[in-house]
């Protein structure tokens, strides 16, 4: 049996927001649309960070989101389309393998036209 598998091009994108409601919306609209197969929101978490040359500390929710890399491009102008931030985290990491079963399921459900 396989455990793991080189990935087809699958990605982790990661992304804050500010707010739990906010985290909710992005990624039940981005699996709605098989931009993504899953997102996973984490927090609060506390983000300290330079902005428009001030120090700020501020409570964000972290979100992870599962895509491929066909689906990047698209899936990263929706993001940015309903994100409240003005420079919104959009950080990219490639998946070098996985679980085959979930591997598969990942890619099923980020399919154009997938009920």
């Amino acid at each position: 049996m396989t455990l793991m598998i080189p990935s087809q091009g699958e990605l982790v994108v990661l992304t804050t927001t500010s707010g739990r409601e906010e985290a909710e919306r992005l990624v039940k609209t981005l699996v709605e649309e098989n931009l993504v197969a899953c997102g996973n929101i984490v927090g609060p978490v506390t983000s300290i960070y330079r902005w428009k040359g001030a120090l700020c500390t501020d409570p964000e929710h972290m979100v992870i989101l599962k895509t491929r890399k066909d689906r990047l491009e698209e899936m990263s102008a929706r993001l940015k389309g309903l994100h409240s931030y003005e420079c919104p985290e959009i950080l990219v990491l490639p998946v070098e393998a996985g679980f085959e079963a979930y591997m598969r399921w990942l890619r099923e459900n980020t399919s154009k036209g997938t009920p």
